[in-house]
């Protein structure tokens, strides 16, 4: 079984998720992705497994959403996964990856659906 979690350790959700992988006996690959960001081709195959569209996995919140003019409709696809690379902060968080599956651990629990 390989795992991945796109983890941030500011992150409660984040902290929490991963403390559940451990307690499962799930050795994950843990990636700081604010210090790694996913690339392109990682982003799009998360954004097409969970059949998400790229501003539902976007920080909408964050400062740089509203800096960048992120909220604008006419943006394309690829221009808000530019601003998701350009800016990792804006990913949401914690993404779970096990073999093709993925989740994002809101809550934490969630991520036993794919364990």
């Amino acid at each position: 079984m390989t795992v991945k979690i796109y983890h941030n350790p500011q992150c409660s959700k984040s902290r929490q998720t991963l403390q559940i992988l451990q307690e499962e006996g799930v050795a994950a690959e843990v990636i700081e992705y604010l210090k790694q960001p996913p690339s392109r081709e990682e982003l799009t195959q998360i954004l097409q497994a969970l059949g998400m569209r790229p501003r539902d996995l976007m920080r909408q919140g964050e400062a740089e959403y509203q800096q960048a003019g992120l909220d604008n409709p006419d943006l394309s696809d690829e221009q808000l996964i530019q601003a998701m690379l350009d800016h990792p902060r804006l990913i949401e968080r914690p993404i779970v990856v096990k073999d093709g599956q993925v989740i994002i651990g809101r809550p934490p629990q969630r991520v036993l659906d794919i364990l």
